[in-house]
């Protein structure tokens, strides 16, 4: 395993989320969140490009036959292949954005809300399917985060960030069960955000004011330790050829001296082996 961090891409985002590989296109999907962009790179080409939305975007993940699903300000929506987008479930309520979201074994989106002041219990954590029936599953979350599923999809890891907590719940045809706690981050190591899980069903958490990524085993020991120059790490998966390079994205919003990497995008060659992800059914 390689140890050290290189810069996949050099940016300045505000609030960088959500990498996502799409295997499809061999590229790499991360957004800016309040700069209302979603970006992708090719770590063949080092092409990139960027796509400005009309709304803060919470995550954008591929579709099965091309095209994205995004989870935005109010509501998720289509973008079809030749750029023609729709919503299939518009929700607008005011005050609440969209924030992480994911794509289950199954095809159908988990897509989190919060609050923009961030009000206790203002958030949800809402199942969508390709035909736009919507299902709230969690409706008293803060900041949902981080969600991922185990190798045999048994298993759902889920983070609503002020808890401080990784939690973990029973996963059958679309029902999660039996919530309890998976890992807590101690104080004073940064609070959990985004998350993935590998092939060997560890788990990746990206901590936010804590300047990490950590592994945590399937028994919940940590057993690896990223260090990052970032403070604001934010998101972390598996990307490249064959799915070994974790992809690490950061922010820069509300520090009053970032890094000069912060709201880049950082890559550890060779960090592990990750599971691919569905697309969207829809």
């Amino acid at each position: 395993m390689s140890g050290g961090y290189e810069v996949a891409v050099r940016a300045a985002a505000q609030l960088g989320e959500g990498p996502t590989w799409d295997p499809a296109t061999g590229r790499l999907i991360w957004l800016d969140i309040l700069g209302m962009r979603v970006h992708t790179y090719d770590p063949a080409t080092g092409r990139r490009t960027v796509r400005t939305t009309e709304q803060h975007v919470g995550a954008v993940k591929p579709r099965e036959g091309g095209g994205l699903v995004l989870s935005l300000r109010d509501g998720v929506g289509l973008l079809d292949p030749d750029d023609t987008f729709r919503w299939l479930h518009h929700e607008p309520v005011p005050g609440r954005r969209a924030n992480d979201a994911a794509v289950a074994p199954d095809g159908s989106l988990w897509a989190g809300t919060m609050r923009y002041d961030e009000t206790p219990g203002g958030g949800t954590l809402t199942r969508l399917t390709g035909d736009g029936t919507a299902e709230t599953v969690l409706s008293d979350v803060t900041v949902s985060n981080g969600t991922g599923w185990s190798p045999d999809g048994r298993l759902m890891y889920y983070v609503d960030t002020p808890t401080r907590r990784v939690d973990v719940f029973g996963h059958d045809g679309g029902r999660v069960h039996g919530r309890r706690p998976f890992v807590e981050i101690e104080k004073g190591a940064g609070v959990p955000d985004g998350l993935t899980v590998d092939a060997q069903g560890c788990v990746w958490v990206a901590l936010w004011d804590g300047g990490a990524v950590r592994r945590y085993t399937p028994a919940g020991a940590l057993d690896r330790v990223i260090p990052l120059p970032t403070p604001r790490t934010t998101a972390c998966a598996f990307g490249g050829a064959g799915l070994t390079d974790l992809y690490i994205t950061t922010a820069r919003t509300g520090l009053p001296a970032p890094h000069a990497l912060s709201g880049s995008v950082l890559v550890v060659p060779g960090a592990g082996q990750g599971l691919p992800q569905p697309a969207f059914k829809g």
